[in-house]
């Protein structure tokens, strides 16, 4: 994945992004700044698929209402332009085509790259916790990693083993096995069982 750029002229709106040209690149939007991204590569788009797969089953379960990925054009509670790589809206009634009418997603998920980390872990980050957005996992796909963030968070909470999800309203938790989730991303089977002793 290319670098991110931060466009200019500073004090961009909602609707200048809106009407930036469909080009291959994903446009965000965050506080004025522009953050452009090239289209992603394949094994950010194959932890995509698989994090959908381990989370999108437990969304529909719990009747938690729609896993979508991006492009998007979510509002963040304000004039904001975010396409996070993976998201969970409650259900929407009503118009379900005009991005603006959507309430803001329970949870937020991106997957990392060097190029990418300082909007996902600080800008992005920042803004979706003054939004309130309940969990934002930042997925490190080389230290195998998930970092956890909460509204009120100053630092997160990085797993490595078992990432758990219990949103509002859920009888049980989300769990998903990160080492079996990174070997499925990598393409790696899982290392054997050591002997007990």
């Amino acid at each position: 994945m290319g670098m991110p750029e931060t466009g200019t002229p500073s004090g961009w709106t909602r609707e200048m992004v809106l009407a930036l040209p469909d080009d291959g690149n994903r446009y965000e939007l965050f506080d004025g700044e522009l953050l452009v991204t090239p289209a992603p590569g394949g094994l950010h788009q194959v932890a995509l698929m698989r994090l959908y797969d381990a989370v999108a089953p437990f969304v529909r379960d719990h009747n938690l209402g729609t896993m979508l990925w991006s492009p998007a054009d979510l509002r963040l509670g304000g004039e904001q332009l975010s396409q996070p790589d993976l998201f969970v809206l409650p259900f929407l009634p009503g118009d379900r085509n005009d991005w603006a009418a959507y309430p803001d997603p329970i949870l937020v998920v991106e997957v990392l790259s060097p190029s990418t980390a300082r909007f996902d872990r600080i800008v992005k980050r920042r803004r979706f916790q003054r939004a309130g957005i309940p969990e934002y996992w930042i997925v490190d796909l080389d230290a195998r990693v998930v970092e956890r963030w909460k509204p009120a968070d100053q630092r997160p909470e990085v797993l490595d083993l078992l990432l758990d999800w219990h949103p509002e309203g859920t009888s049980s938790p989300l769990e998903v096995d990160l080492p079996a989730l990174f070997n499925a991303i990598w393409g790696t089977e899982p290392p054997p069982e050591s002997p007990s002793c």
